[in-house]
């Protein structure tokens, strides 16, 4: 449907192409269009959104997020989620919030009905949590960000990889509050293919990613990097991939996700 033909044949449209030349009438349906376009209400209320799309004020104030000054910027530091992610090769985990309601709900439909505006609602959150713990020398500035890649297989049938669509958003909202921070998608690939890891424990999920990431020695390497995933499930992925970073010399691995599994939900 032409939007912008519609919108010329209601009847205040009509009234104003009376007062006003084509040309600056046609500029005006082009901006009334874009508006429109533009609104965003709460996906969880259905209310009027401000900073965030897709979140309203006060549905993000009730949001089940981590409060990083309780762990000095690091879920690390918080001895049950340290004791429940074995193996650990990276340096600092942030993820906004546990696996639950409604952020689990978000992620899947992301996932598996391809709502793509949620990775900027992702995004945004991310930057504003990352940008504080940089402004209060939580976290050092990482000099690189880099997404978990899927196999070419899994990419094609879904279509896109989530965790890609969550780090240009990052970086993009990153960029606006005036920390630069180059994204780069091809540093890591995934050449071994790898069964789904739902449901499988740690060990399992460790012997399955053995050797399934590859470096590309084409990209100039930096020495933070921040690594991210859509989910923290057992950590195994990232720190496959942290070990894979160091090993060529990254010196410090942030990891980056929107939801952690917590110990009584790892196997759900």
């Amino acid at each position: 449907m032409d939007i912008s033909r519609l919108l010329k044949n209601i009847p205040a449209a009509k009234l104003l192409q009376q007062h006003f030349n084509n040309h600056l009438f046609d500029t005006l349906i082009f901006y009334y269009h874009q508006s429109l376009l533009t609104l965003s209400s709460c996906d969880l209320c259905g209310s009027s959104c401000e900073k965030y799309r897709q979140l309203c004020q006060y549905c993000h104030q009730d949001l089940p997020l981590f409060q990083f000054k309780d762990v000095q910027g690091d879920l690390l530091n918080w001895p049950a989620i340290y004791k429940n992610l074995p193996n650990i090769n990276f340096d600092q985990l942030l993820c906004l919030a546990p696996h639950q309601m409604p952020f689990s709900h978000w992620i899947s439909q992301l996932k598996y009905q391809g709502r793509f505006e949620l990775a900027q609602l992702f995004g945004h959150l991310l930057a504003d949590t990352i940008s504080q713990l940089i402004n209060t020398k939580k976290l050092s500035t990482p000099e690189m960000i880099v997404s978990v890649p899927l196999h070419i297989s899994r990419w094609q049938s879904r279509g896109f990889n989530q965790a890609h669509l969550i780090a240009k958003q990052l970086q993009k909202h990153l960029a606006r509050q005036a920390i630069n921070i180059d994204y780069c998608s091809t540093l890591i690939t995934r050449p071994k293919k790898t069964e789904q890891q739902v449901g499988q424990s740690g060990q399992q999920r460790r012997k399955r990613l053995r050797t399934a990431f590859q470096l590309n020695n084409t990209v100039s390497l930096a020495e933070h990097i921040l690594l991210v995933d859509d989910v923290v499930t057992t950590g195994t992925t990232v720190s496959e991939i942290s070990t894979l970073l160091k090993n060529h010399g990254v010196k410090t691995v942030t990891v980056v996700a929107i939801t952690l599994a917590m110990p009584n939900d790892k196997n759900k």
